[in-house]
């Protein structure tokens, strides 16, 4: 079985630590590991390094190489710019199956926290073993909702198809991104839907006959830059054509399209969090939700449900009656703003283009 990690994003909602130059899967959000490395520890030892590939930016190649170097460099898929997710799958995908088209795949993600690993190697080994029976299949692994959240995709499951060890699959009925307010508690509610994680195992062959029947436009030009892989010329036909291709998200190119009885659906609690933004970063680690979270030297009294970030050693951070606040300290910028006023921030850096604060973006 193999497996293919996505490194590729840019994390703008984790500024000023995340940045276009260093995004947040590379930084070192929880202990003294970056997301990145915690996603390929968590794999090892049952995948070997060799079975581990990474799909990233070309920009971050030395990036990934550092903090990876148990992963064979052959193993780097680097594109030669940003697209959207359905272009990276078919193009890692391709290059990954190959040689073996039915060998089970894995599709994982870097900025994402899993706290037990022990059951979400048991999933991914069990889907690993339907999938081998199986080759046309794919099963997506979702997560029990802990609250309704307006900022993740939802998997409506269906009726039990098998136990196997303690681990349900499901029927597959179909997705939802990001979901109004009410309609996520209504889903929450129902017991009918789980998180969509992004998470799956199924075959190279599957996915690459998905692209050809239900995309035909990015199979068709994918299909000519795999044809160079290998070859002297693979990294001029790469960077000539892979701009070319469409720029769409796995799930409006390839999932929402699917046949459902083409997939089954696993739905566990595998402590999961998307640390895609300080909130969300604050949520995954606390025990309870007027915790404060705080790294490196911080001196609080009076403050709760705050997350106090800094990342430099020479300077203390106190803090004094303090409600709800978000602090992150870098060697460049310092960020306070109110837990639910991050969507504004995200709006305000983006306006830094063009503009003296542009060097921070």
């Amino acid at each position: 079985m193999k497996a293919i990690i996505f490194a590729g994003g840019t994390g703008t909602r984790l500024w000023p630590l995340s940045r276009k130059k260093s995004p947040k899967q590379f930084e070192k959000l929880v202990g003294d590991k970056s997301t990145l490395q915690l996603a390929v520890g968590r794999l090892l030892p049952e995948f070997k390094p060799e079975d581990i590939y990474i799909s990233t930016n070309n920009l971050y190649k030395d990036i990934v190489s550092d903090q990876l170097p148990q992963i064979p460099k052959a193993n780097l898929i680097l594109e030669p710019e940003k697209k959207d997710v359905a272009p990276a799958i078919a193009l890692s995908v391709g290059i990954v199956g190959r040689n073996n088209p039915e060998e089970p795949i894995a599709i994982l993600w870097s900025d994402h926290l899993v706290k037990e690993v022990v059951l979400f190697k048991e999933i991914l080994r069990l889907a690993g073993e339907k999938v081998k029976k199986n080759p046309k299949k794919i099963i997506f692994i979702a997560h029990k909702p802990r609250f309704p959240s307006i900022n993740l995709g939802y998997i409506k499951f269906g009726n039990r198809i098998a136990n196997k060890e303690g681990v349900t699959f499901y029927q597959f009925k179909g997705l939802t991104y990001r979901p109004e307010e009410a309609d996520a508690k209504r889903f929450v509610n129902s017991g009918e839907y789980a998180w969509n994680l992004g998470y799956f195992v199924t075959t190279p062959r599957f996915i690459n006959e998905s692209f050809k029947t239900l995309t035909p436009s990015i199979y068709k030009n994918t299909h000519k830059i795999l044809e160079s892989f290998g070859k002297k010329n693979y990294q001029s036909v790469l960077a000539k054509l892979y701009g070319r291709v469409e720029s769409i998200s796995f799930d409006n190119a390839i999932l929402e399209k699917l046949n459902k009885n083409e997939a089954e659906v696993i739905v566990e609690d595998i402590g999961w969090s998307d640390v895609g933004s300080w909130e969300a970063l604050k949520e995954a680690l606390e025990t309870h939700s007027y915790e404060n979270v705080i790294r490196g030297e911080v001196f609080v009294e009076h403050v709760r449900d705050s997350l106090i970030y800094n990342y430099q050693d020479d300077k203390l951070i106190v803090g004094v009656d303090l409600d709800e606040n978000i602090v992150v300290n870098t060697k460049d910028v310092i960020l306070i703003a109110k837990k639910n006023s991050m969507a504004k921030v995200k709006k305000l850096v983006e306006s830094f283009g063009g503009t003296e604060h542009e060097k921070h973006i």
